[in-house]
């Protein structure tokens, strides 16, 4: 009997990412993702990011943070490759109506294209908002963490094409470790802030796409404390059900009044 594959993924070190956009250009041909507007782009305004966001047919985004002082004497630039986090604990899977999202044996995370009705589901259950319409197919698209190449052993097109390490790849264990050791580093160097967002099971059982941040996860775009839509269904049935029972009372304490007032009015 073959051995079950381990739980693959990535680690993100946010700190020696250059920018260069090298995984964005990796996934899109890999992938063959289409261009927008036909491949004629416009200027964001928002400095060196034209991609704007992840969605249908951008499934690695490089987003640029300025950090500078008003007189720009001063600052830093902190430079973060997105990516669906191929959470444990799927929200978008968890609503699919058509199980056309599906776990591997990877332990990631896959639209079927194939079985996908466009619902819209998961793009509204996603808390990290990875997932989007493909134009150009109709469905809800979203990376696969390249299912295809892992399962001829090779390596995810965007990790392989990082030329700083900063997209690492591997099992999730060997990454955790590996994570640990450059965040102590980091400490040890001065830089206190390091940290690893997702790496634990705290966050949606553990994000199999995690990152190692030096700010506030607000400031990279991601959520502080993402949450299961089943946790919002179920807080939002007590309202629901507290609602009703307000509703019911008001309406009894109504019926009596009027019997109470019809009696009074009787000769």
């Amino acid at each position: 009997m073959a051995a079950q594959p381990e739980p693959m993924g990535f680690y993100t070190d946010t700190t020696v990412c250059i920018g260069c956009k090298a995984c964005e250009v990796a996934c899109k041909e890999w992938n063959q993702l289409p261009s927008t507007n036909g491949g004629v782009g416009t200027l964001s305004g928002d400095s060196y990011d034209n991609t704007r966001a992840l969605d249908g047919i951008h499934w690695r985004h490089v987003k640029f943070v300025e950090q500078f002082t008003e007189d720009r004497k001063d600052g830093r630039w902190l430079l973060m490759s997105d990516v669906c986090k191929h959470c444990v604990h799927a929200a978008c899977l968890e609503v699919c109506p058509t199980n056309a999202i599906i776990r591997t044996e990877f332990d990631t995370v896959v639209i079927q294209s194939d079985t996908c009705n466009g619902c819209r589901d998961c793009i509204s259950a996603c808390p990290f908002g990875v997932i989007e319409i493909n134009p150009a197919s109709g469905t809800a698209q979203k990376c696969t963490l390249c299912y295809d190449r892992l399962q001829s052993g090779l390596e995810p097109a965007c990790s392989k094409a990082c030329p700083t390490q900063s997209i690492q790849f591997g099992t999730i264990k060997e990454l955790k470790g590996r994570a640990q050791k450059r965040v102590d580093q980091l400490h040890q160097t001065g830089e206190k802030r390091a940290y690893l967002y997702g790496a634990d099971d705290k966050m949606l059982g553990g994000l199999n796409s995690f990152y190692l941040l030096v700010d506030k996860p607000e400031v990279y775009g991601l959520p502080p404390d993402p949450k299961m839509p089943s946790r919002n269904l179920k807080l939002g049935s007590w309202f629901s059900a507290l609602g009703a029972i307000v509703v019911g009372l008001m309406g009894v304490i109504s019926f009596r009044n009027r019997g109470a007032n019809a009696g009074e009015e009787r000769p």
